[in-house]
C-alpha cells in the first residue's frame, strides 16, 4: 500500500501519515526531512532538489509500500511517486495558524521571542503560511494549486476538509481504503 498525504502546513499532515503509519505497520517519509538540510536554526537550509529528489526516491524504493506526507507535488516530473490513494487535508485557517503559533512556541520555545533572528524567521514562516488560502500569494504551497493538482491524480483522492480529530481521519481513510479493497 502506498499512500500520499499533504496539505497546508498546520494541518496534520505529519501527525496523520504517523498515525496510518503506526496503523498499518508501513514506513512514513516526511518530505520535509529531503527537502530540508539538518541545520541550526532548523528548516532553513533547502537541499538541492537533485539530491532531495535521488535520495526520497531511493528510500521509497526500499520500502515498497509506505506513506508519504508533505508537499511533494511541485518537486519536477515523476513528483509524487505513483500512490494508491492521495488524502488532501484542509483546515480553516484560524485554526491552522493557531496551531502554527502553537506548535512554533512548543518547539523552539522563548528563543522564538528572545532571538531577534529567531522572531524575524518564526514571523516569515507564519506570513508564508498564512498565504495558503489567497491564490494572490504566489509560490506553489497555495489552495489554488494544491486543487488544481488534485484533478490531476489518477488513483482515489481522499479530500478531508474541516477539524477532524486524527481518530475521525484515520476512520475516513480506512473506509476509503477498504472501499479500495486496499485492507
Amino acid at each position: 500500500m502506498r499512500l500520499y498525504i499533504f496539505g497546508a502546513s498546520g494541518a496534520g499532515v505529519t501527525t496523520l501519515g504517523q498515525a496510518l503509519s503506526e496503523q498499518f505497520g508501513l514506513r512514513y517519509f516526511d518530505g520535509d526531512a529531503y527537502f530540508w538540510e539538518a541545520s541550526d536554526p532548523p528548516f532553513t537550509v533547502r537541499r538541492p532538489p537533485y539530491l532531495r529528489n535521488a535520495a526520497l526516491a531511493s528510500d521509497l524504493a526500499q520500502a515498497n509500500e509506505w506513506v508519504l506526507g508533505g508537499c511533494v507535488t511541485g518537486w519536477g516530473e515523476g513528483w509524487p511517486p505513483p500512490a494508491d490513494l492521495v488524502v488532501f487535508l484542509w483546515l480553516p485557517p484560524a485554526l491552522r495558524l493557531h496551531r502554527l503559533r502553537t506548535r512554533e512556541q512548543a518547539r523552539y520555545g522563548d528563543i522564538i521571542l528572545a532571538d531577534p533572528a529567531r522572531t524575524a524567521q518564526t514571523q516569515a514562516f507564519l506570513e508564508w503560511a498564512a498565504g495558503y488560502d489567497d491564490s494572490s500569494t504566489g509560490g506553489a504551497r497555495t489552495l489554488a494549486n494544491h486543487t488544481h493538482w488534485l484533478s490531476r491524480f489518477t488513483c482515489p483522492v481522499l479530500e478531508l476538509r474541516g477539524d477532524l480529530s486524527v481518530a475521525q481521519r484515520l476512520q475516513a481513510v480506512q473506509t476509503k481504503l477498504r472501499e479500495l479493497e486496499l485492507t
